[in-house]
């Protein structure tokens, strides 16, 4: 068995700070495991409504979760720059679940991709053009709120409703692993990352099953920009630690941990998913019987009018995208109603 092995590298006096990538992932994995247990003991802590009644706007009528197919948000904010503060929502993954035929996928939408911002929304001095991982800070700073901002913009991206949302940020992902005790992960191909923790640590994964702590669980998924990323991509990677995740957060040891949990989960999660629908989707995907399905929305880094690089989605590709989400949640779009 193949151990992560870690070297320090000492370099000029200079520190980067690293975006989040993935660490959202972790919370849903926490929800199907501990299930019922967690969300009774958190839901205080971590519950946040968005403030739009009992469905999203673009819905005719609520979903009843844990029976038909639903769209959530995961959110990876990086906000330990700003104290906590009006952070950026460096990860956005739409998760779709089809209770009835154990199917989930996974969508990511490029941190840089570009979008309009309405005057109505957050007023005349946030409007116009902005990255999508803005939303969360525009959200908060403005007072229209940081998750319903960033929900309302994806549901406009993708021409679907997103039904539930649930952030993490930094310290809750690292924290809430290590507190499992770590998670194995069957590395495909060897590469190496910086960790978030300390700028001159380097993190190298070996080929093999590899037993992780939370500091190089999240340099595991974050890896981006080396050459492994071509052939051993980030979503393959974040499917990985979704079901090593999973797989830890169901045994018995996790059931007896759930008090130290809770408080990490309290102060680094929120979610808008009640302990009913929690323990409905836990009921619904724990078994081996679900499957998951990643959906790339194809594009390129282009340099725009306003000098910033953005990401440009093949419009095919939205489009597809698109068509897939919307059939996987049953939902016809009001476009497509006119037509």
């Amino acid at each position: 068995m193949a151990t992560t092995r870690i070297k320090r590298r000492r370099k000029r006096n200079r520190k980067k700070r690293f975006r989040i990538i993935g660490a959202i992932l972790f919370v849903f994995a926490l929800c199907i495991g501990v299930g019922f247990y967690y969300a009774t003991q958190v839901y205080t802590a971590s519950y946040k409504d968005l403030e739009r009644g009992d469905k999203s706007d673009l819905r005719e009528q609520p979903v009843d979760i844990g029976s038909d197919p639903i769209s959530i948000l995961l959110l990876g904010v990086e906000d330990y720059a700003t104290e906590g503060g009006a952070g950026r929502a460096d990860t956005q993954i739409v998760m779709t679940l089809d209770p009835e035929t154990k199917e989930m996928t996974m969508t990511s939408i490029p941190r840089d991709t570009r979008v309009e911002l309405p005057a109505e929304k957050v007023g005349d001095a946030y409007a116009g053009y902005h990255k999508i991982n803005s939303t969360y800070s525009l959200g908060e700073l403005s007072g229209y709120g940081a998750e319903k901002l960033a929900v309302e913009t994806v549901e406009d991206y993708l021409d679907i409703p997103i039904d539930t949302y649930a952030t993490v940020n930094f310290e809750g992902f690292i924290e809430v692993v290590d507190l499992l005790g770590g998670v194995t992960i069957d590395v495909k191909e060897p590469f190496w990352e910086r960790s978030s923790i300390d700028y001159y640590k380097i993190i190298e994964f070996e080929e093999g099953p590899t037993k992780m702590t939370g500091e190089e669980a999240l340099a595991f998924v974050r890896m981006r920009k080396r050459d492994a990323a071509l052939t051993y991509p980030r979503d393959e990677r974040q499917r990985q630690f979704i079901k090593a995740s999973i797989d830890e957060a169901i045994s018995a040891g996790t059931i007896f941990k759930v008090g130290q949990i809770s408080d990490v989960v309290g102060e680094n999660i929120s979610t808008n998913l009640s302990p009913r629908e929690i323990y409905a989707i836990q009921k619904a995907f724990s078994s081996k019987e679900s499957t998951t399905e990643s959906i790339e929305i194809q594009g390129v880094n282009e340099r725009l009018e306003d000098g910033l690089f953005y990401f440009v989605p093949d419009e095919e590709s939205l489009e597809n995208v698109k068509d897939q989400l919307q059939t996987k949640l049953e939902y016809t779009s009001s476009d497509q109603t006119e037509e």
